[in-house]
């Protein structure tokens, strides 16, 4: 099964967004793997967002990361990292479907409520940044049998 990095960024944690959001990803049939509720590091952030150095719009994204608490989290499931994506919806809110995390929660580009990894590779690397091996739990659902053929 893949796995997939998603953080709750703090206008979704400060908006009491987080448990609506789990409940998206559960009732879809992910497993979570993994969830701690952290104030993220400069370095930490600067490690995620590492391509972004230097563009106009780092400082303020940086600010706003390590400004308040995040929901870090890791799900596991067949295509997850895409279909984390897809329920997110686009990055700008104003062009996210609605029934997307973003097409109904997010108003603005700069607070979208949330972060997901953009393939597996990413995945891999966020997941590092915030999570060492023996916090990810991966365990079988029965349920799966009725999810996936």
């Amino acid at each position: 099964m893949e796995r997939t990095y998603v953080m709750i960024k703090p206008d979704g944690v400060q908006r009491n967004l987080v448990g609506q959001i789990i409940n998206k990803f559960e009732s879809k049939g992910y497993r979570l793997a993994s969830m701690k509720l952290l104030r993220i590091t400069e370095e930490q952030a600067k490690e995620h967002y590492k391509e972004h150095i230097g563009k106009p719009f780092f400082p303020g994204l940086l600010e706003y990361i390590i400004s308040g608490p995040v929901v870090a989290m890791v799900w596991e499931g067949k295509d997850v990292v895409a279909a984390a994506r897809q329920m997110m919806g686009k990055t700008n809110p104003l062009e996210a479907a609605p029934g997307t995390i973003r097409g109904d929660f997010g108003l603005d580009i700069g607070r979208n409520v949330i972060h997901g990894a953009d393939s597996v590779k990413s995945a891999e690397r966020e997941i590092a940044i915030y999570f060492n091996k023996q916090e990810i739990c991966s365990y079988e659902k029965t349920l799966e049998s009725w999810l996936y053929e």
